[in-house]
């Protein structure tokens, strides 16, 4: 009997331990799931479901991983796929529709630094209270570092105005170029920044017109990048725009540079700062709040030219 005891005991003991090891596998297998299949666990089931009842939308692979005992770190792709199944209404029927769009850039915002290395740069997009990001930081050796998804919307713009747009952040990627606002760029950066505008451009149809500076849409508060920047340089490859330094044809007596400036972009709330926004840009060489006949010209012949 006694040994009949025993044996007992032991079966019921492995087969425990069995189903302890079982259910910890199970615990590990969702744990590892890839954000990939998660999405696949999640949004395509709910769009390839019609009228789906509102219940059943409880179940997805976020919630069976918060249901684990054991706390969960999510990854940045884990915690956008959370916010994207927080879009979703629970008290509605799921009748997917199959026209739609993600966020797509129009914009590219150009920004210096004004750090000292691109170590610091990407740490301040990384640190909490900071609060500022951007899609590309590129190193003075060429080095291109990606930070966010070019759908997602990053901080980089702050409080500025192009036009009519006042949330630049919403249509725009932003890159940053390791310099500190005193120097110049290096040449290996402005060709890793030529190579990434023209992937940009290509993939996201921008117009020439749509590659900017931070100064541009933030005149009274930035002067990124610097006039050591080579807008020139950029034009000729089709990312922004220059005036032609060969000629410049006098502008007619009812030309109004006021007038000029707000149609090209520039918010002219306050006239001082969008000028030297504009002579930092294309007159490099005398950045202040006066026109000259000369910065006119310029200014009549990018009017001309493009708009």
């Amino acid at each position: 009997m006694v040994k009949w005891g025993v044996g007992i005991f032991l079966v019921a003991f492995l087969g425990a331990c069995g189903s302890s090891q079982r259910a910890s596998q199970q615990k590990l297998a969702l744990v590892n799931i890839v954000p990939e299949a998660k999405m696949a666990l999640s949004m395509d089931t709910l769009k390839d479901t019609v009228l789906l009842p509102a219940d059943t939308l409880k179940i997805s692979a976020v919630t069976r991983i918060d249901s684990i005992d054991e706390p969960v770190v999510l990854t940045p792709e884990e915690k956008r796929l959370q916010e994207r199944l927080s879009g979703i209404n629970k008290t509605a029927d799921w009748a997917p529709a199959i026209h739609y769009d993600n966020r797509k850039p129009n914009f590219v915002i150009i920004h210096h630094t004004a750090q000292n290395s691109v170590a610091q740069t990407v740490r301040t997009f990384q640190l909490p209270h900071t609060k500022v990001s951007a899609h590309y930081v590129i190193g003075k050796n060429g080095q291109v570092i990606q930070m966010l998804n070019e759908f997602d919307r990053a901080w980089h713009a702050g409080k500025s105005k192009w036009g009519t747009i006042t949330d630049i952040n919403s249509v725009s990627i932003g890159i940053e170029l390791d310099n500190n606002g005193k120097e110049p760029f290096t040449e290996p950066q402005i060709e890793a920044l030529l190579v990434l505008l023209d992937t940009l451009k290509t993939k996201y149809n921008i117009p020439q017109t749509n590659f900017i500076g931070h100064s541009d849409i933030a005149p009274t508060r930035k002067d990124d990048p610097s006039s050591f920047f080579p807008w020139k340089k950029l034009a000729e490859r089709g990312f922004g725009i220059w005036y032609n330094e060969d000629f410049l044809p006098q502008p007619p007596a009812n030309f109004n540079p006021t007038d000029a400036l707000k149609i090209i972009g520039y918010d002219m709330t306050n006239p001082e700062a969008a000028i030297r926004a504009f002579k930092r840009r294309f007159v490099q060489t005398e950045v202040n709040s006066i026109l000259t006949p000369r910065d006119i010209a310029i200014l009549y012949d990018l009017y001309r030219k493009y708009y």
